[in-house]
C-alpha cells in the first residue's frame, strides 16, 4: 500500500537513506530539513528546505498533507567533538527539544492520531553514566534508564524527549515508536566537518596517512563501542515502525570494539599499516554496547554483526571524497 510520509530531518545522513529506502519501496514521501542532503540530490516528491524550530511553519506543513506515518530524524547532533566539549549544549537542548515540541503538537492537530504512525530517533546517549564505565561490561539493557543520569546534555534531551513522545502517546492515544540508535555509520554521513562520529573520522584520517604513518585517536583507545551501518539501521526503523512495541528499544549492533581496535581494523581493510598515538581529547563513555535481548523478543529480529562490509563501504566512499576534493560541510 502507498503511504504518505513524512521525514523529517531528510536531508541530514541517516534520513536521506531512509527516503530512498522508502521511495524505492513506492511510497510517497515529503522531506524536510534545514537544508538537502550534502551529497546527491534529494529523492522526496516533495522536500520543505525549512527550519523545524519555527511552528508556524510545521503547522503549515502539516496542514497540506494528510500523513500515515511520519520519522522525526531532526536533531542538533554530532560526534564527540561536538557532544562533549560543552560550548554547544544550550543549542542542543534548545534546537532539539523546540523541533520535538512542534512536530508532536502539530501531529496531534493536524492528524488523525489513532491512525498516524509517528517514530523518534532517540539514542544510546540517553543511558546513565554510570552504567558506562567498564569497557568490557557497560549494561545498557532498555530497563537500566532510571536513575536517569545521561554523560552529557545530548542525552538529557534525548531522554527528555524520549517522554514527550510517550506522553503524547498516552494523552492523545498516538501510535509512537522509539528507537535508541547506537553509532550509526555509512557513506554519506559527516566525515570531515567537527560533527563526524568515530568510524567516519578514523576512516578519513586512515585514508590521509601515509603507509607505516601515524593515526591520533582521542582518549586512552580502550574504550568500546558497537557500530550499525546504515543499511541495518534503516530495516531496524521500519521494522520497529510497523511493530506492536510501544517502549523505547536500543537499536544497534551487539559487537564491541575498542576504539583502537578500530582504528586497526580500518587499517587492516585498506591494506595500511599504522601506529596509533592516544592523546587527550573528548572521549564520551568508557563502554557502550547495544543490548538486543529486548528487540529480540518483541519483533523478532536483530541487525546483523558484519561490522568490516560497513567499514568497507564507508571507507571506500570517504576515500572518495578525498581525492575528489569534496569538502565536508
Amino acid at each position: 500500500m502507498n503511504k504518505t510520509i513524512l521525514v523529517c530531518g531528510a536531508g541530514g545522513f541517516i534520513g536521506t537513506h531512509l527516503v530512498n529506502d522508502l521511495k524505492a519501496k513506492g511510497h510517497t514521501v515529503i522531506g524536510v530539513d534545514i537544508k538537502h542532503p550534502l551529497y546527491e540530490d534529494t529523492r522526496c516528491n516533495e522536500f520543505y528546505k525549512q527550519d523545524l524550530r519555527d511552528a508556524n511553519m510545521v503547522d503549515f506543513i502539516f496542514s497540506q498533507h494528510e500523513f500515515d506515518e511520519v520519522y522525526q530524524l531532526a536533531a542538533d547532533m554530532g560526534g564527540a567533538g561536538y557532544i562533549f566539549v560543552g560550548e554547544n549544549d544550550a543549542d542542543i537542548m534548545h534546537n532539539s527539544a523546540t523541533i520535538n515540541l512542534n512536530v508532536l503538537e502539530s501531529a496531534r492537530k493536524h492528524t488523525v492520531a489513532s491512525t498516524l504512525k509517528i517514530f523518534y530517533s532517540s539514542s544510546a546517549c540517553m543511558y546513565p553514566e554510570h552504567n558506562q564505565l567498564d569497557p568490557d561490561n557497560p549494561d545498557l539493557a532498555e530497563d537500566t534508564a532510571y536513575p536517569a543520569n545521561p554523560d552529557s546534555d545530548y542525552g538529557w534531551e534525548k531522554l527528555f524527549s524520549e517522554r514527550l513522545y510517550l506522553a503524547y502517546g498516552r494523552c492523545y492515544n498516538m501510535n509512537v515508536k522509539i528507537a535508541r540508535f547506537h553509532n550509526i555509520f555509512g557513506p554519506q554521513g559527516s566525515w570531515n566537518n567537527g560533527k563526524e562520529k568515530a568510524p567516519a573520522a578514523l576512516c578519513r584520517k586512515v585514508a590521509m596517512a601515509e603507509h607505516d604513518g601515524v593515526i591520533e585517536v582521542w582518549g586512552p583507545g580502550n574504550q568500546t563501542r558497537s557500530f550499525l551501518f546504515i543499511d541495518e539501521c534503516v530495516e531496524g526503523i521500519q521494522r520497529i515502525m510497523e511493530s506492536d512495541l510501544t517502549e523505547p528499544v536500543n537499536l544497534g549492533s551487539t559487537r564491541k570494539i575498542s576504539i583502537n581496535e578500530l582504528v586497526l581494523l580500518i587499517a587492516e581493510r585498506s591494506n595500511k599499516r599504522v601506529t596509533i598515538k592516544n592523546i587527550d581529547g573528548p572521549r564520551g563513555v568508557m563502554g557502550r554496547t547495544s543490548d538486543n535481548k529486548l528487540i529480540k523478543e518483541k519483533i523478532d529480529w536483530a541487525p546483523d554483526e558484519d561490522l568490516e562490509t560497513g567499514i568497507d563501504k564507508t571507507y571506500r566512499w570517504i576515500l572518495g571524497q578525498i581525492e575528489s576534493g569534496v569538502e565536508d560541510v
